[in-house]
């Protein structure tokens, strides 16, 4: 499974960068926002290091279905039960800030804006 000893997410998984864990598997591992747009705001990044979405390939098709639609079930879980938004940021001008892959998944009342 590939890894980036430098990246933030990867020494997360790891075990070495302590997280507030919701879920984990053998390929995602699912943990709270440190910095939450909304009641609820968790992170599912893969387990494998992938850059951005612009690095996804056909390979890892049943991986982002597997985020996909475990977000739904763990929001579900979590509470959150008039909707809920998913985003995953790309590159810089898609705002992403740490590079491998994530998607937010944000719910409670108007989770997209920042007051």
């Amino acid at each position: 499974m590939s890894h980036d000893p430098n990246c933030i997410f990867c020494k997360i998984v790891a075990g070495q960068i302590p997280s507030k864990k919701v879920y984990e598997d053998e390929q995602v591992l699912v943990f709270h926002d440190i910095h939450p747009w909304a009641p609820v705001h968790i992170l599912l990044i893969p387990k494998l290091h992938i850059p951005s979405l612009v690095e996804v390939t056909g390979e890892h098709a049943a991986l982002l279905g597997h985020m996909s639609t475990l977000a739904p079930r763990l929001m579900k879980e979590l509470g959150v039960t008039n909707g809920f938004r998913t985003v995953i940021n790309t590159g810089p001008d898609g705002g992403q800030e740490v590079y491998h892959l994530h998607m937010h998944a944000m719910g409670g009342p108007r989770p997209w804006l920042k007051g």
